[in-house]
């Protein structure tokens, strides 16, 4: 028991280290602060698994060129299989490499795998070593009481996160249907300008990428009163229909792609990258 503890402390840490790595990452590809964690805590689950894996697996391999390869092959293994059965369950795909060279159907690269060679080498050989010693000097009460607490806490916050998800695809065709029924009305209070927004707003989302997130650009440097009136009712519109949870997925995954509403995700997305640059030049 006491080593299935002592895993899950390992599970968390290395999970912890994957978050703050790819936070700091996304957020600097988006010039913006991204909390990247799947779960609500500031975790990446897929990073504890790896690491733990190649811990367990790996831990009496000394030949580093050999530790880099299985590493980089088991990752990029794990990450295949993680993407797959995340579609699968949620008719999403959390993360695209269709823009890397050496690309499998988008879900691995040879970037990823070379990172994650040169990764499970420095855990194994490096990191782990002094990962134990440290959790050894805990008292084994303290382990134990750890061990409750945070299991728990990640099991409940698992269960909180699936099932807001879960029905993301359902929440972007209400999405659409509430985006639909404001076109109307806002053509009949302002001009051309609300009208060509407001078909943007509601119908424009099976039309071309970006479109509606340029006319919401347009509306904003207009300075007209569709400004505010898109803006407030734009978040109210998502503030209603998505739940926490999806917010948070849609803000912490740029890449994120449905399979059947992927083109109003982008256009919503957009819509609210226009939206932030509106409210910065305020």
């Amino acid at each position: 028991m006491l080593t299935v503890e002592y895993l899950f402390l390992w599970f968390l840490f290395y999970s912890f280290c994957g978050w703050v790595y790819e936070s700091i990452l996304v957020s600097v590809q988006e010039r913006r602060p991204v909390n990247r964690g799947f779960l609500n805590g500031p975790l990446c689950p897929i990073y504890g698994t790896g690491a733990v894996l190649g811990v367990v697996v790996l831990g009496e391999v000394r030949n580093p060129i050999l530790l880099f390869v299985i590493s980089a092959v088991g990752a990029c293994l794990l990450e295949y299989v993680t993407s797959w059965a995340m579609e699968l369950l949620f008719h999403a795909r959390w993360w695209d490499y269709s823009n890397f060279p050496f690309n499998l159907n988008g879900r691995i690269c040879l970037y990823g795998a070379l990172i994650f060679g040169i990764g499970g080498v420095v855990i194994v050989d490096v990191v782990q070593p002094e990962v134990a010693r440290v959790t050894a000097m805990i008292p084994i009460m303290v382990i134990h009481w750890l061990f409750a607490t945070l299991f728990a806490l990640t099991v409940a916050d698992a269960i909180i996160t699936v099932i807001g998800i879960i029905d993301l695809e359902d929440s972007l065709e209400r999405f659409k249907a509430v985006a639909a029924r404001y076109s109307g009305a806002m053509r009949e209070r302002v001009g051309d300008m609300v009208d060509g927004a407001s078909d943007a707003f509601g119908g424009a989302f099976n039309g071309a990428p970006g479109r509606f997130g340029d006319m919401v650009g347009e509306s904003l440097r207009s300075g007209k009163q569709m400004s505010s009136e898109l803006m407030v009712r734009l978040r109210e519109t998502a503030d209603s229909v998505f739940n926490r949870q999806q917010r948070r997925m849609i803000a912490s995954f740029p890449k994120l792609r449905t399979v059947r509403n992927n083109e109003t995700l982008e256009q919503l997305r957009e819509a609210f990258r226009q939206l932030r640059r509106g409210d910065g030049r305020r």
